[in-house]
């Protein structure tokens, strides 16, 4: 945690009148403690308490944004809908679409108390712990992967079908949009995905940034009680996502808290091989092909390259939420470059 910067500030007075209207919990009368959360590249996030209250509040950051990103609405509702089956994600309190109020759109939702962990090799825990995170994680994601986006009442959450190709047109626009240096690797990728995206294309709800620090786990075990960080999500195809979430085994500990070069069998963490293969056994989906997991690793890589791009775009304009963003934004070169590394080897 972190005092809040002079440009991530906001009037107390306001959010206090507003919260009297739709956060009844809050005690209009009763000074605020706000802090800011340490990490993340992209929307504000602060612990706001309040006596024994404890509340998250996550709000748009300031400045020239991007089109169509830091959709705030859309995190709240999928939050919403997820909490109502039985989905592990923090309570949904309150959503404020007047910017008037702090100045950007915002949303509540409950302080979820756990643990964080931000290295995939997890030094803290033992090697049975060790183990269960990674079979939690496999489980939790299947388990959304497992989902009927009708069902749960977000069939117009987003398109059925073509998600590959509009990710790529998306983060193609994005990329270009934020590009502050020639990176060949980019070009090259940008030419080669569209001609080879695989045959399948289901669709499912997709969290779009499924990864280790983006998950609360309990105190004392090693049990996920809260997925973080939706403002990714929406329909899409569910071995993309996944491939994004397993991607860390293919990244080094340097470029990007990765496993990759690690002794992964003694830490007690699962390969790549064999953890895909669990998450297939749990959802029923299947790969066509090698060369087709191949092409969600390299898409994602790609994708991962554009967002830190975009990060960096932000920090040189002043925007960041993280005085790490200039460091993230310098690892979109060496992460597109691994990416075209791959296309060579298949």
């Amino acid at each position: 945690m972190k005092p809040m910067t002079s440009e991530q500030q906001f009037p107390q007075e306001r959010f206090l009148d507003w919260a009297r209207q739709y956060v009844p919990e809050i005690n209009h009368h009763v000074p605020l403690s706000i802090q800011q959360f340490q990490g993340g590249q992209s929307n504000p996030t602060y612990l706001i308490k309040q006596n024994d209250l404890s509340l998250v509040l996550r709000r748009k950051p300031s400045g020239n944004l991007l089109p169509s990103a830091h959709a705030i609405d859309r995190e709240y509702k999928v939050i919403q809908s997820l909490y109502q089956n039985d989905f592990p994600v923090a309570r949904p309190v309150a959503y404020c679409a007047d910017q008037e109020v702090i100045g950007a759109e915002f949303y509540l939702m409950s302080f979820v108390e756990g643990r964080v962990f931000w290295d995939p090799r997890l030094p803290e825990l033992n090697d049975q712990d060790r183990t269960q995170v990674f079979h939690q994680m496999n489980q939790v994601m299947a388990q959304m992967h497992s989902l009927d986006p009708v069902v749960i009442g977000l069939s117009d959450y987003g398109r059925f079908g073509g998600y590959v190709q509009r990710q790529i047109d998306r983060w193609t626009k994005q990329y270009r949009a934020s590009e502050t240096e020639k990176i060949p690797a980019m070009d090259h990728l940008i030419e080669w995905l569209p001609q080879h995206i695989p045959e399948f294309d289901t669709t499912r709800l997709v969290h779009g940034d499924f990864r280790l620090d983006n998950l609360i786990f309990d105190l004392k075990e090693p049990k996920i009680l809260a997925v973080l960080d939706w403002e990714l999500s929406t329909l899409g195809n569910p071995l993309s996502d996944f491939a994004y979430h397993v991607m860390v085994w293919r990244l080094s500990p340097q470029l990007f808290r990765g496993l990759g070069g690690e002794d992964l069998q003694s830490l007690k963490i699962p390969d790549e091989q064999s953890y895909v293969e669990a998450y297939l056994k749990k959802t029923g989906l299947i790969v066509a092909s090698q060369k087709d997991w191949e092409f969600y690793i390299i898409f994602n890589m790609f994708r991962l390259a554009a967002i830190l791009q975009g990060i960096m775009a932000r920090a040189l304009q002043g925007n960041a939420s993280s005085d790490k963003a200039i460091d993230s934004g310098k690892r979109a070169k060496p992460l597109a470059e691994l990416a075209w590394e791959q296309v060579l080897k298949i």
